[in-house]
């Protein structure tokens, strides 16, 4: 009787299982014709039951991609052939939708990739003293992917952070672009009357890409149109994510797909301090890492964990249902903590350019009717400008050659932070984001005497400036550092020379600036922090 009882629940749970295909099919008007048309492959979307967070790594490892967690449910893109493997793995899946979404049952009241195109460049020709449209690349299948800048300078680089909002990385979530556009209208259509507004645009760089997967939001899947999640493709860690790129970690551009790779190009080509990318099938804000090595469920923190909470927070507080969630405290979460998402791209920019990236979820079914967008704008309005805000905070200033003026590539630390940011390769303007309190601060660059910034104190407002003149030592700017500097430093310390000329350390003119000009001559390391 016990074998009997198991071949006939293997029986039933086949014959559900059949049973569910075809409600499913019923739902979506049997669109598997429809769908075999199509470039991007056809898979299920389901929610599954989990024992172990095991079971979502397996889920991750086998090319599944997870979208939702809540309890101890999932929700999962696998292939369509596919479900056996759940089963022998002991999760249940209950088909719930398909990808690609067939397109008669796509919600209405969103501007599709053309409608966008155009919406996009009508902005840029009726703006032309704040905003530039271009294109960083094109999609698998030659479509463009739109980039907006807004500043007062379009065409001019300053000193003045970059930051980025991204959305729509996955075709299905595209709320996001629609935010991204209004967003972008609210800026230049309030310039002119809104001070609070005029000095966002006045004082960053705004960078918008609101449409980065255009093949997968025309053919409404979650996918690109090779059939692979953008969001998985970006460099792993740690094999492919282990070294910042300005100290030679390789990029791996190479095998990227076409939207990625444009993507990490444009990225690594500017010097972004905060970016967004935005999400829909949940309502939180994520913040690194998302995957660290650990497990699913674990906190996995960065040296700026701290730093990323209240960030988060100001996105999450002024959304009063994000704020409230029930699942996440406060409306935000750790991303490994809610679950590991390895080949991402938040974790990419924190780990590789140094950038703060967060994941924002916008709501929580994934593709809602345009007649909810209005009321999605107004609840998140406040919170993107709240958050493009924290990037006018910490310690900023100029890194540039002490003796031609000339900016500087260098690397600021932070004491007791692991975390490095870089100045502009062009400008030489650092943008280093940091909660009000005292920092010591370091720059270092190769073939320059390391500059300390010590007793810096970041208020609750405004960064805080402190330029950075590096020095190679040739104090006397004669070509060379030799003996003759070395005395023009120990004048110095004896106040007969100037002290900005001769504090080349920028710990005031002492014995550590002579030890510093020493060490040059000698070809001996200098130490960070004393």
């Amino acid at each position: 009787m016990e074998v009997n009882g198991v071949v006939l629940n293997m029986w039933v749970r086949d014959k559900l299982k059949i049973v569910n295909v075809i409600c499913v099919m019923f739902v979506f008007g049997f669109e598997f014709a429809v769908y075999a048309e199509s470039a991007i492959p056809n898979r299920y979307v389901v929610e599954v039951e989990f024992k172990t967070t095991a079971d979502l790594e397996w889920l991750e490892d086998n090319g599944f991609s997870v979208d939702s967690v809540e309890g101890n449910k999932a929700r999962v893109y696998i292939p369509v052939d596919a479900l056996g493997l759940l089963e022998e793995r002991g999760m249940y899946p209950t088909i719930v939708g398909y990808d690609p979404m067939p397109l008669e049952k796509t919600p209405p009241g969103y501007h599709n990739y053309a409608e966008l195109t155009s919406a996009l460049q009508q902005l840029a020709n009726d703006y032309t003293s704040l905003c530039r449209l271009m294109s960083l690349g094109q999609s698998v299948q030659g479509r463009e992917i739109w980039a907006l800048r807004i500043t007062d300078n379009p065409d001019i680089e300053e000193d003045e952070p970059e930051f980025k909002y991204i959305s729509t990385i996955h075709g299905d979530e595209p709320v996001g672009t629609e935010l991204c556009y209004l967003f972008a209208k609210l800026l230049l259509e309030n310039y002119e009357t809104d001070p609070r507004i005029k000095f966002i645009v006045d004082e960053v760089s705004v960078w918008i890409v609101p449409l980065m997967n255009p093949d997968g939001r025309e053919a409404v899947s979650r996918y690109n149109a090779n059939g692979y999640d953008l969001n998985r493709s970006f460099p792993r860690y740690p094999e492919e994510l282990n070294a910042f790129y300005y100290d030679g970690g390789y990029p791996y551009l190479e095998g990227r797909q076409p939207e990625v790779y444009h993507i990490m190009r444009w990225s690594m080509d500017h010097n972004f301090s905060l970016s967004a990318n935005f999400h829909t099938g949940s309502l939180v804000v994520n913040y690194p890492y998302d995957d660290d090595g650990g497990p699913s469920g674990v906190e996995a923190p960065t040296p700026d964990d701290a730093l990323m909470k209240w960030i988060a927070t100001q996105y999450a507080i002024h959304n009063p249902s994000m704020y409230s969630s029930s699942q996440f405290p406060g409306g935000i979460t750790n991303g490994a903590a809610w679950y590991v998402v390895k080949g991402g791209m938040q974790d990419w920019n924190y780990r590789f350019l140094g950038c703060i990236e967060m994941t924002i979820e916008l709501f929580n079914t994934k593709f809602p009717s345009g007649t909810f967008i209005p009321s999605i704008w107004n609840s998140n309005r406040e919170s993107m400008l709240s958050y493009l805000e924290c990037v006018l905070r910490g310690v900023r200033g100029l890194v540039y050659d002490r003796n031609t003026g000339e900016p500087i590539w260098a690397k600021i630390l932070v004491k007791d932070n692991a975390q490095p940011v870089f100045s502009h390769p062009r400008v030489g303007n650092y943008h280093r984001l940091l909660l009000p309190g005292e920092y010591d601060l370091v720059c270092v660059k190769e073939g320059y005497i390391p500059y300390r910034i010590f007793g810096v104190v970041v208020e609750d407002g405004l960064a805080t400036r402190r330029d950075v003149p590096l020095s190679n030592g040739d104090v006397n700017n004669d070509g060379v550092v030799s003996e003759e500097d070395v005395d023009l430093v120990v004048n110095g310390a004896l106040g007969l020379e100037s002290e900005s000329i001769t504090d080349v350390d920028g710990n005031g003119v002492s014995a550590s600036d002579i030890q510093a000009v020493l060490n040059v001559i000698e070809g001996r390391d200098i130490g960070l922090f004393p």
